[in-house]
């Protein structure tokens, strides 16, 4: 399962790199909005951190208009994949520019039948939203179960980025579903670090070397 990091923030793109486990970014118009920067500029300089793909979403909402919009932003780095909403404009420019080798990231899906557009459109990767729907009393998890298993069904080359995962037990649950890649927020992924038995356990192995040495220094 790769991990993608939710955010446009640098600081939090350069302390999830340096510890080695992050292998993508996706942004959203939301993201960029709020560290305050232009669109093009903010992608630039996460594509300068981060070695792997990035999401940058189109903000026009018509085919005429995002078509020349993907692909300005996909000529920014090679690492950009263009992220289009599921609607039939995104899916119309998704099947159009794919065939011209642009990637995308198709997103806000919330439903199977939605997710086998994307893939049949040509999308590099499909995003349905775990918590979103969790909020309205549906189960975000199994939607990443079937929509892999009808992946698998037909063996469309399109990727699961499951997305709005909230917690470390949604990453685990996402995981177990068979995305192939969770995108989380940076406090996600840094809790996923931290078990009380983890913290217990080192401090008892610190304190039994240092009193053993002490020990023997007194000898």
């Amino acid at each position: 399962m790769k991990f993608f990091l939710d955010t446009a923030n640098l600081d939090e793109l350069r302390k999830g790199a340096d510890w080695g486990i992050v292998d993508g970014v996706t942004t959203n118009p939301s993201l960029i909005a709020k560290e305050g920067i232009p669109l093009e500029e903010r992608i630039r300089q996460i594509c300068a951190i981060v070695d792997g793909d990035i999401s940058a979403e189109v903000v026009s909402t018509k085919f005429e208009e995002m078509v020349p919009e993907a692909r300005k932003l996909a000529a920014i780095h090679k690492n950009i994949v263009v992220k289009v909403p599921l609607t039939r404009d995104g899916i119309k420019t998704t099947a159009k520019l794919s065939k011209e080798g642009i990637r995308f990231n198709v997103t806000l899906c919330f439903s199977s039948g939605q997710a086998i557009l994307a893939a049949k459109a040509g999308a590099t990767y499909v995003s349905p939203f775990v918590g979103r729907l969790d909020d309205i009393a549906q189960d975000g998890m199994t939607l990443i179960s079937d929509i892999c298993q009808i992946y698998r069904n037909y063996g469309f080359k399109t990727e699961v980025l499951a997305a709005s995962l909230r917690s470390p037990l949604h990453v685990a649950q996402a995981a177990l579903a068979g995305a192939h890649v969770g995108t989380l927020p940076f406090k996600v992924l840094d809790m996923l670090f931290n078990h009380p038995l983890t913290d217990k356990g080192l401090d008892q192995f610190l304190k039994d070397y240092a009193k053993a040495f002490q020990e023997v220094g007194t000898r």
